[in-house]
């Protein structure tokens, strides 16, 4: 089992450039390398938050709109901890349940809309955690590929220099060598700058979904406890 795969890391071409690399270069690569692994565990990691997120919403919103009063949608909240609409209106609940209990009836509607925003902010920091990181990888990385491309092509004339000889042969090498740097920059923004966008889109969509919710909650607590 070994041996057929030794002789195919031998026969890698990719392989033995990056074995024949200068330390410099290697260090570029494995650190693309590495920014390529971290963006992907991030984007594994957004999308599974992002897809319990949309079934949590959907099932939290049918339970909501069956209940006859709040109380009985802050029962069912505990069944649906992903969904952030479920924030929103436990933020938004606390605030009706402390005028009620003053006056019995919903007096101050302008602070349970400032409380429903609050947990709309809070809920939006929270789906945009790590999103920067996503940003970074896909504006970095190909500045640091063509790092390490700059730094190739250099060790590539210096070596044809030592040569003397302007054959493709002298200087193929150390050209190929320094394109790999490019490719994994790319490689590794790519998917960074994709990601990015559809998760800013998946944010913007939540936080849509969150401001029709509030208006929801604000309608049921006017019916529930107008004046």
């Amino acid at each position: 089992m070994i041996a057929p795969v030794a002789l195919l890391l031998e026969g890698s071409s990719v392989l033995n450039l990056f074995l024949s690399s200068n330390p410099i270069h290697i260090a570029t690569l494995l650190l693309l390398l590495a920014a390529s692994v971290f963006s992907w565990t991030l984007i594994l990691a957004k999308w599974k938050l992002f897809r319990k997120i949309e079934l949590s919403n959907t099932r939290f919103l049918k339970a909501c709109r069956k209940s006859t009063n709040m109380e009985a949608v802050a029962l069912a909240t505990e069944q649906f901890r992903e969904s952030p609409l479920v924030t929103v209106f436990e933020y938004g609940f606390e605030e009706v349940t402390r005028q009620v209990k003053k006056a019995r009836s919903v007096f101050n509607k302008t602070a349970v809309e400032r409380t429903l925003q609050l947990g709309i902010s809070e809920e939006l920091s929270r789906l945009e955690l790590n999103m920067n990181w996503l940003a970074t990888v896909a504006s970095v990385t190909p500045f640091i590929g063509l790092f390490g491309t700059v730094w190739g092509i250099i060790d590539a004339f210096n070596a044809l220099s030592a040569a003397g000889s302007a054959s493709l042969k002298a200087v193929g090498p150390g050209i190929a060598e320094a394109l790999v740097a490019t490719a994994m920059g790319l490689f590794a923004a790519i998917p960074a700058a994709v990601s990015y966008n559809y998760f800013g889109k998946k944010v913007r969509d939540a936080g849509g979904r969150m401001e029709d919710f509030a208006l929801e909650f604000m309608n049921l607590a006017e019916r529930q406890y107008e004046e």
